[in-house]
C-alpha cells in the first residue's frame, strides 16, 4: 500500500445494481447557484415560469447586498399557448438585460422546460442573440428542465454547451481540469500542478470568459466533478484524453487524483511524494477527530447528485463509517472505475432507484445518517432519521486536501445536531 492509502489497493469493482422507478431530485436549473458564483462576467436568464423563479430564488437565498448574475423570463400563458410572439419578447428581455448589465461577456439561455412546452428554440435564439450583440457578448443555450436532468447535470449541460465554441489548442501535454470548483480550491490545485510542473493548467469553466480554455490533441483532461459525462464526451471528441483517477475527496482521493496526473505527465513518484505528502499528512491529522466520532456509523445515500459513490468511498476509507446503501442517479462506468474498485466489497450501489422502495430500505435499515435531497430530509427527521441534505455537498468547498476536514464535518454535525435533538 502507498503512503496514501489507494494506489496499490485495488479490488474488484462493487457490482451495481440498477433500478426503475420514480425519483426524487431538484432539476438542473439548481447548478446555476454555484455556476454563477464561478463565471464573473457571465449571466444566467432563465426561460419559464413563475415556479421556476421561485425555486432559483429559494435556493440561492436571499441576496440584500449584491445583485446576483441571474433571473427569469417568466412566461405567462399567453406564451405558453403560443399565442404571443416570444421570440420578440425574448429578444426585448435581452437587449434589456445588456443594457443595465454592460458587463456581461457571455449570456446563458437556460430552459426551465423541453423546446415543446415554452414554445421556443432556445438553441436558435442563441445564435440569433449572439449575432446582434457581437463581439460584445457571446450566448449559449442549454436546458435545466427538470424532466431531462437531476440537478448536477444542469452544470454538465452548460459546460457542455461551452465546448464547441472553444478555441483549438494546439499546446502539447496542456493538462485541463473540468468541473466548477470555489476560486480557493482552483488555487490549491493550481499551486500543487505548478510544483508538480504540470503545465500548463487550464479549468473549465474558468473565472471569466476571456480565459476560456482552448483544447485540441495535446489536452489531456482530468475530471474534477463526477457527473460531467456530455462534456467530457465532447472535449474526448475534440481530442482531449480523459486521465482516468478518483475523484479529489478527502485525503486519499485527492492524492490518487494528483498521483494520477503526475504519472500522465510522467513526473517521478519522489516528486509526488515530496509535493502533496505534507499537504496529505495534515490533511488525515485534521480527519483523525471526525474519525473518532464517525467511524462504524451507518450511513444511507439516496441517489440525488451523483456525488454518492466517491462521497461513500471517502467516508468508508477515510472515516471508518458503513455504506448501507449508495444510491446514485447515474453511473458513468468509466469514470467511476477507479471509485467503485475502493468501495469496500460489499457495498450496495443502486443506479436510478425507485423512491418507495429505498424509503422502504431506509425504514428498515435505521442508518444513523440518511443523505438525500431536501424534499425527503423532512419527512425522515420526522420520522426519526438524522439527514444531511446533498445539495449541501455542492454549496460548499469540499474537494482538495485543505477542505477534507470541512467535507468530513457535514456529515459530523448532522449527527451531532440529531444528537442535541434528542437531549
Amino acid at each position: 500500500m502507498s503512503p496514501d492509502g489507494v494506489a496499490g489497493c485495488i479490488e474488484a469493482p462493487s457490482p451495481v445494481a440498477p433500478a426503475r422507478g420514480q425519483r426524487e431530485v431538484f432539476c438542473g436549473l439548481t447548478g446555476i447557484v454555484w455556476l454563477h458564483r464561478k463565471m464573473q462576467d457571465a449571466f444566467f436568464l432563465v426561460v419559464g415560469s413563475r415556479t421556476c423563479a421561485h425555486l432559483i430564488q429559494s435556493a440561492a437565498g436571499v441576496m440584500i447586498f449584491a445583485e446576483p448574475r441571474f433571473a427569469t423570463a417568466i412566461m405567462d400563458e399567453r406564451d405558453l399557448a403560443g399565442l404571443a410572439d416570444a421570440h420578440d419578447e425574448l429578444d426585448r428581455v435581452v437587449a434589456a438585460l445588456l443594457a443595465r448589465r454592460p458587463q456581461i461577456r457571455l449570456l446563458f439561455l437556460v430552459g426551465s422546460c423541453p423546446s415543446e412546452v415554452i414554445k421556443l428554440d432556445l438553441s436558435r435564439a442563441a445564435q440569433r442573440l449572439s449575432r446582434t450583440h457581437a463581439p460584445d457578448v457571446r450566448v449559449l443555450a442549454y436546458s435545466g428542465s427538470g424532466i431531462e436532468t437531476t440537478f448536477t447535470q444542469g452544470e454538465d449541460a452548460c459546460l457542455a454547451a461551452m465546448v464547441p465554441g472553444l478555441a483549438r489548442e494546439d499546446a502539447q501535454d496542456a493538462l485541463l481540469v473540468v468541473g466548477a470548483l470555489p476560486d480557493i480550491v482552483e488555487a490549491q490545485f493550481a499551486r500543487l500542478f505548478e510544483a508538480l510542473d504540470i503545465g500548463p493548467v487550464r479549468f473549465l469553466p474558468p473565472r471569466a470568459s476571456r480565459e476560456l480554455p482552448g483544447v485540441g490533441p495535446g489536452t489531456r483532461m482530468l475530471l474534477a466533478q463526477p457527473f460531467l459525462a456530455e462534456t467530457a464526451r465532447l472535449l474526448q471528441a475534440r481530442g482531449a484524453m480523459r486521465i482516468a483517477a478518483p475523484f479529489p475527496f478527502g485525503a486519499q482521493g485527492t492524492s490518487a487524483w494528483l498521483r494520477a496526473a503526475a504519472a500522465s505527465f510522467g513526473v517521478a513518484d519522489a516528486r509526488v511524494d515530496a509535493v502533496i505528502g505534507p499537504a496529505h499528512a495534515r490533511a488525515v491529522a485534521a480527519l483523525a477527530r471526525h474519525r473518532e466520532a464517525l467511524s462504524g456509523k451507518r450511513i444511507f445515500f439516496f441517489p440525488d447528485s451523483q456525488l454518492e459513490i466517491p462521497l461513500a468511498r471517502f467516508v468508508a476509507r477515510e472515516l471508518g463509517m458503513i455504506p448501507v446503501e449508495i444510491g446514485t442517479p447515474y453511473v458513468h462506468r468509466a469514470h467511476m472505475e477507479p471509485e467503485l474498485a475502493l468501495l469496500p466489497p460489499d457495498a450496495r450501489v443502486v443506479e436510478a432507484g425507485d423512491v418507495e422502495a429505498q424509503l422502504d430500505r431506509v425504514r428498515a435499515a435505521r442508518p444513523d445518517l440518511t443523505v438525500c435531497g431536501l424534499g425527503l430530509a423532512n419527512p425522515l427527521e420526522a420520522e426519526g432519521l438524522a439527514t444531511k441534505w446533498s445539495i449541501e455537498l455542492l454549496f460548499s468547498p469540499v474537494h482538495g486536501y485543505e477542505q477534507a476536514a470541512d467535507l468530513a464535518g457535514l456529515f459530523a454535525r448532522a449527527l451531532a445536531r440529531r444528537a442535541m435533538l434528542r437531549v
